[in-house]
């Protein structure tokens, strides 16, 4: 495998630092090994009316956020038993989870499933929410003199490949007309990102709305402060495994998931005080204040009955992932599994179909 084209990074070197330490080079070998060797075709066969009795699923609830949702939106009992809510987020923490076979379901944005196939591990979408504001802005390290994305020529910039932050930062460096060649790719996970901004490892480091305000309230005092754009990660998705949703039985319960997974954004959504107070006051420790300015960038959810447009944008990323040498130009309707299209939107009432 060639190194990256774009200064700083190393494909083999990323890629390697995405599987975690803890899971070890040679233990993930094997986990990619018999992947490979259990990935038998995706299945068609029609999805079952009924979940059969007995069914569970280990479903990705990073924060909790997808059990409080269910709780505070009283919106029932799943007809499938939950063996595992995984506080889980980050997609290459997702991926190997998926390896592990401890997750068969999680909901992440449109590029770790790109980042998935790239490794060789065959996943499909289950479910869309369309996100039309921008998740994320740009921070800067204290002391910046950094005010546009035109400014960050020359600078070293957070990049996690495997991550929404990752395609939000490609996508605002083409918006803006810089090429990969005029800054410096550090490659880092979101979770160091913090630390890489504080040290001055990098200048500037795509943060989630939810995660800005912390930093900013922080470090502002020190001359940090917020770049925004207009460039939005338009992705919020449910993806499984394979070989999760080739169980017939497993799969039946990822389907009947889907509506109680959109209903619960659309309560969050509508409910933004009490979503404040029990979520982010309770249980992130944010200020009330902190809570309502993030809900006050919450985007609508949109679940659109068709996934032509996610299709669209998904392979606008994952070529420019392949322009910048990071992944393999493929066709990534292969990525979807139109079996589960439609789910989520008739789930929903007209509002929030789009």
């Amino acid at each position: 495998m060639p190194s990256s084209p774009v200064p700083g990074v190393d494909r083999r070197l990323f890629l390697t630092s995405l599987f975690g330490a803890a899971a070890g080079v040679a233990g993930l070998s094997g986990c990619a090994a018999s992947a490979s060797a259990d990935a038998k075709g995706a299945s068609t066969a029609p999805l079952a009316d009924r979940v059969p009795a007995g069914t569970s699923l280990k479903i990705s609830s990073y924060l909790g956020t997808q059990q409080l949702q269910l709780k505070l939106g009283k919106l029932g009992d799943l007809p499938f038993k939950v063996s595992t809510w995984a506080n889980i987020g980050a997609g290459p923490d997702v991926i190997n989870a998926f390896r592990a076979g401890s997750l068969d379901v999680a909901n992440n944005a449109g590029i770790p499933p790109i980042q998935a196939h790239y490794q060789g591990y065959d996943t499909k979408i289950v479910a869309i929410n369309v996100t039309r504001k921008p998740n994320y802005l740009f921070a800067t390290k204290p002391g910046s003199d950094i005010r546009t994305v035109a400014d960050f020529r020359g600078r070293k910039l957070a990049f996690s490949q495997g991550q929404a932050q990752g395609v939000v930062l490609l996508r605002a460096l083409k918006q803006a007309g810089l090429a990969y060649d005029e800054v410096t790719l550090v490659p880092l996970t979101s979770n160091q990102f913090f630390t890489a901004l504080q040290s001055g490892q990098v200048d500037i480091a795509p943060l989630a709305n939810s995660q800005a305000p912390a930093y900013l309230q922080q470090y502002g005092p020190k001359g940090a402060h917020a770049i925004e754009t207009d460039v939005v990660d338009l992705l919020n998705l449910l993806w499984a495994p394979v070989s999760v949703l080739n169980d017939s039985a497993k799969a039946a319960a990822i389907a009947a998931y889907i509506p109680y997974w959109a209903k619960g954004q659309v309560w969050a959504y509508e409910n933004p005080d009490s979503w404040n107070e029990e979520f982010y006051v309770k249980t992130q420790n944010l200020t009330l204040p902190q809570a309502q300015a993030i809900t006050k960038l919450a985007n609508k959810p949109l679940l659109p009955p068709s996934w032509a447009e996610a299709i669209k944008w998904e392979q606008e990323t994952a070529d420019l992932l392949a322009e910048g040498g990071f992944v393999e130009k493929f066709d990534v309707s292969s990525l979807f599994d139109h079996r589960f299209e439609g789910i989520a939107a008739k789930s929903v009432t007209a509002e929030y179909r789009r």
